[in-house]
């Protein structure tokens, strides 16, 4: 098997918050619990907070926050920053960006990374997200990036409706079509205070179903991302993951970079697992 790369980003490559705890939507699965674990940083200091971190030896950061009513991270307001990041300093910056359009083209060249969370069933995404958008509008953002050669990393969430697991396989073989060089699959964490706090994870089992369907068909890199259920679900999916071929994956268990390193070459990457 190739190389195993294992990204442990938290050590130095941190995730921002450029809009608080705030967010247009309400989403099932997140009801905007996962912005209260990022770093708040806002337009004033967003720049000297990013030469903060070059000088403390961070190598790059994640560019997040809630969406607008226009239902996008609201980067583009902060484009003239960005330019100034990557012009003064030598950090990595990841972009999660929403349902950008070519007026985006002008910021979003200068990030390194696009992560974009990619749903393949349109009733999924009503349910889920609320909104009224389709497969369609992802695959024009996609189409969007990879056309002026910006590097797009698809994210799919194992098991987002709902804890049910269906609509990844078509997901995964609409991505076939692009040029995408990573593609980071998710598995749902049932998240205490959101609408899915008591529905099953979703079994190990089921979930690496997935993994190698991906493996099988994905031709680019194949990385597990950050999120992901805990304690022994991760430490029974992280090996059968390892075992079914992933490129990548972020933060597994100790014991189980020891096992990988049994079977694998390892390498250890403090940064994002899309760089």
């Amino acid at each position: 098997m190739k190389k195993l790369k294992v990204y442990i980003p938290g050590i130095s490559f941190p995730s921002v918050s450029l809009t608080g705890n705030y967010c247009t939507l309400n989403c099932a699965h997140c009801g905007k619990h996962y912005l209260e674990g990022m770093k708040k940083v806002t337009k004033h200091n967003l720049v000297e907070y990013c030469k903060s971190l070059e000088k403390e030896g961070y190598k790059g950061c994640l560019l997040s926050g809630g969406m607008d009513s226009r239902l996008k991270v609201p980067l583009d307001l902060y484009s003239s920053e960005i330019e100034r990041i990557k012009k003064e300093t030598k950090l990595k910056l990841n972009a999660h960006v929403g349902f950008i359009d070519d007026k985006d083209l002008e910021w979003v060249r200068h990030v390194d990374a696009v992560s974009l969370d990619f749903v393949g069933d349109d009733d999924v995404i009503r349910r889920v997200y609320k909104i009224e958008k389709g497969v369609r509008d992802y695959l024009e953002i996609i189409d969007l990036l990879t056309s002026n050669g910006i590097k797009v990393a698809p994210h799919i969430t194992i098991g987002l409706d709902f804890g049910r697991i269906w609509w990844e396989y078509k997901a995964i073989d609409m991505l076939r079509e692009y040029p995408i060089e990573v593609l980071v699959l998710d598995v749902l964490i049932p998240t205490r205070g959101t609408e899915m706090e008591n529905i099953k994870a979703p079994s190990v089992e089921e979930s690496l179903k997935v993994v190698k369907y991906a493996r099988e068909r994905f031709d680019g890199e194949l990385s597990i991302g950050c999120m992901r259920p805990l304690g022994k679900w991760r430490l029974e999916f992280d090996k059968g993951a390892i075992e079914e071929g992933v490129d990548r994956i972020t933060n597994p268990p100790r014991k189980v970079i020891e096992w990988a390193k049994t079977i694998r070459e390892v390498e250890i990457i403090y940064e994002c697992c899309v760089m």
